[in-house]
């Protein structure tokens, strides 16, 4: 069984027990994780719904593990030839969500 989720602007393919990384979340460690709109979910072997844009009555239920910025991402800038450079960098931060249920 598994389901596809939309949170932060992303989409996640998700079963229970999975850990994913999704954009910041604004609750405390340990605070419960529910995602609402559910995009697709499959239970059985040919047994799904597709959602129209969402899944009506299903929820993924999840619990927030962590908090903490990814690796440094690097922005160089240059124009050839004319002496221009510029240099950037990013740490965006993250979540880490543990799936624990999957209701349709």
């Amino acid at each position: 069984m598994y389901a596809i989720i939309k949170t932060g602007g992303k989409q996640f393919r998700v079963e229970k027990d999975s850990i994913i990384t999704v954009d910041l979340l604004h609750q405390e460690e340990g605070s419960d994780f529910e995602a609402e709109q559910v995009l697709f979910v499959k239970t059985g072997e040919n047994d799904y719904k597709v959602g129209t844009p969402v899944v009506e009555g299903a929820k993924v239920l999840g619990k927030v593990l962590n908090h903490g910025k990814a690796k440094k991402i690097v922005v160089f800038k240059k124009k050839r030839r004319k002496g221009y450079q510029k240099k950037a960098g990013h740490r965006q931060d993250y979540s880490k969500v543990q799936i624990t249920d999957i209701q349709a």
